[in-house]
């Protein structure tokens, strides 16, 4: 039963990955079919982010009055049936439209799976279970690419969509097989969830440690906008080696949540969080000096950035949790929100028309990277107040 509700919990909150990044590989293909410019094309990316974001906003306080299994029901329904509205799209506007309708389903299974995780667990074992969890969500983003160019080669990228339908049925099924995880339900109307989320915003602690952590997905959210031009079009990569290339990048995150998960045991966390802030700030560094001649100027030091991130963010997401103590679901939504709209603002800035965007993404990383290290090293004795025991280290 255990097993199977992690699976489920993991298969939630890799909805994200999974509705981009076996997707990534069709870019510069629907970019020849319809003729349209980067920038056009990447709206079905910067679309999807950002009508997740709004729909996040949703379901959390929803959930915390209805339960999580009637809104995730709903969300999963919905996306479903965008998905197979994706296949059948004849043209760039309609694309555009399935994905945003698309990401409104993706959003219930993102927002909740962290407050499942909550609801099941308590705050030891949860810092542990998200680290496993982010291990399999880690495969996501490295398996989908694969089987995305793979997919496309043997079919055409309409397939991709089906694919994506098939596997909302699965967390469909789960979600209707699993016991409401909710025990005690509040009795916040949808009135009053603007409220809610005042409510969250008055909490120092929370506000400032969801922004200063989502600074970090900037350059992982703009390499997810940038990757297929600049592998694909500018390195001349093909489709099926764009996707090792950019799985074996999400591995080096499932690496890092692993090597957190076993380190963790031996060293504290706080010591942890901070290698894992210094390491994206060097990895940014890297990128910059680099002469960007050849596909391994950026896959090197977006590995490295990658590994860290992968590394910070069960210790780091667990940290957030645990600021409040009601309306978890409307925390998790916003905390979600929150990483997803800045990075829908990064593909934004890094699809306009640069020389070089690789220079784009290290900058970005150098400074995200340096400015959460200053902010965590100045103010970290504050957040780890929150947590009910520290563990020798």
């Amino acid at each position: 039963m255990k097993n199977r509700i992690l699976f489920l919990i993991a298969l939630l909150a890799a909805f994200p990955p999974l509705s981009t990044d076996m997707y990534l590989p069709a870019i510069p293909l629907l970019r020849e079919q319809w003729g349209e410019p980067l920038m056009v094309v990447n709206l079905t990316l910067i679309g999807f982010f950002i009508s997740y974001c709004l729909f996040l906003l949703v379901y959390g306080p929803l959930s915390d009055r209805y339960g999580r299994r009637r809104p995730l029901m709903v969300g999963i329904g919905i996306y479903i049936m965008a998905s197979l509205a994706c296949a059948v799209s004849g043209g760039i506007h309609m694309m555009i439209a399935a994905r945003v309708f698309q990401a409104a389903g993706a959003a219930s299974a993102s927002a909740l799976s962290l407050a499942i995780c909550k609801d099941l667990f308590d705050a030891e074992s949860r810092e542990r279970i998200m680290a496993h969890i982010a291990v399999i969500m880690a495969l996501a983003p490295m398996l989908s690419p694969i089987i995305g160019s793979w997919v496309i080669y043997w079919t055409n990228w309409q397939w991709v969509f089906v694919a994506q339908a098939v596997m909302g049925a699965i967390a469909f099924l789960g979600v209707y097989r699993m016991a409401e995880p909710l025990k005690t339900f509040t009795t916040v109307s949808p009135k009053k969830v603007i409220g809610v989320y005042f409510r969250l915003l008055a909490n120092g602690r929370y506000t400032s440690l969801v922004f200063a952590m989502s600074l970090l997905v900037f350059p992982m959210f703009a390499f997810i906008a940038a990757s297929s031009e600049i592998y694909i079009s500018h390195f001349g990569l093909s489709e099926r080696e764009f996707g090792i290339v950019f799985g074996a990048n999400a591995m080096a995150s499932m690496f890092g949540s692993l090597v957190f998960g076993r380190l963790s045991l031996y060293v504290r966390m706080e010591k942890l969080i901070t290698i894992s802030f210094a390491g994206i700030l060097l990895a940014g560094v890297w990128m910059l000096l680099g002469p960007h001649v050849s596909p391994w100027n950026l896959a090197l030091p977006m590995a490295t950035m990658t590994f860290f991130f992968g590394l910070n963010r069960p210790p780091t997401n667990n940290l957030i949790l645990e600021q409040v103590h009601q309306d978890v679901g409307a925390a998790s939504s916003l905390l979600v929100f929150t990483f997803m709209i800045l990075g829908a603002s990064s593909m934004g800035i890094v699809s306009l028309q640069w020389t070089d965007k690789i220079t784009v993404l290290g900058s970005m990383a150098a400074l995200s990277g340096g400015l959460v290290l200053l902010f965590w090293l100045r103010y970290k004795d504050i957040f780890l107040a929150a947590l009910p025991r520290r563990r020798p280290g």
